[in-house]
Formats: C-alpha cells, sequence, structure tokens
C-alpha cells in the first residue's frame, strides 16, 4: 500500500522557519519523484516544490525560491520542505503527493497519484 505521511505543520510567527516531513512507503522510493503542494480553503491546490531522489534534482514555485528547499533522505524514504522567512500568506494546508514520473513533471494536479492526509501550517503577523 502505498502511504504518504506528512508532519512538521503548526503555528510560527512571521520570518520563522518550519520544517516539514513526508514519510514515504510503499514503492521504492528513489522511483518517483515527490511533491510539496498547498492549499488555503476555498483556494485551487497550488504547486509549492518537487524533487526526484534518483538524482535529487529539484524544482520551486517562482513565489517559494530562495525561502523553501526541498531534500530527499533515501535512507529514510523521507522528503523534507524546509521552509524559512515565512509570511502570513503562506499558512495553508501544505500536502506531499508521489508523481507519476521519477522526475519532477511540474505541478499539473493530474501528473501526481497519491497524496497524503497533509499539514497544517499557520504563519501570524
Amino acid at each position: 500500500e502505498v502511504r504518504l505521511v506528512e508532519s512538521g505543520g503548526g503555528l510560527v510567527q512571521a520570518g520563522g522557519s518550519l520544517r516539514l516531513a513526508c514519510a514515504t512507503s510503499g514503492f521504492t522510493f528513489d522511483d518517483w519523484a515527490i511533491g510539496w503542494f498547498r492549499q488555503v480553503p476555498g483556494k485551487e491546490r497550488e504547486g509549492v516544490s518537487c524533487i526526484s531522489p534518483a538524482d535529487n534534482s529539484t524544482g520551486y514555485a517562482d513565489s517559494m525560491k530562495g525561502r523553501f528547499t526541498i531534500s530527499a533522505n533515501s535512507a529514510e524514504n523521507t522528503v523534507y520542505l524546509q521552509m524559512n522567512s515565512l509570511k502570513p500568506e503562506d499558512t495553508a494546508v501544505y500536502y506531499c503527493t508521489r508523481a507519476r514520473h521519477y522526475s519532477c513533471p511540474g505541478f499539473g494536479l493530474f501528473k501526481y497519484d497519491y497524496w497524503g492526509q497533509g499539514t497544517e501550517v499557520t504563519v501570524s503577523s
């Protein structure tokens, strides 16, 4: 059974940092890219970042470049999202997801198949 479990969300002040984790199981970790998305109630889910564990190639949405860093630990089958200089507009539920390909396919939702349950991030001003 494919599973993705997010953790690490919480409440942080603007300018602060959080590190999210996505623990995966049920598939060969290096064979699939893993992405992070986020969603605010009433808005569409948007792509944040993606990593291909096979070669550590990464991709970021423009608004996250320079503030967020994605990484993968193949020994732990876990993907991390380090978020720095957080802003109130980063408040959202963050989801990790498995891509339908070993390399990052961009952020179209249809390019991802399995999703975690999400972890909530709240950034106070």
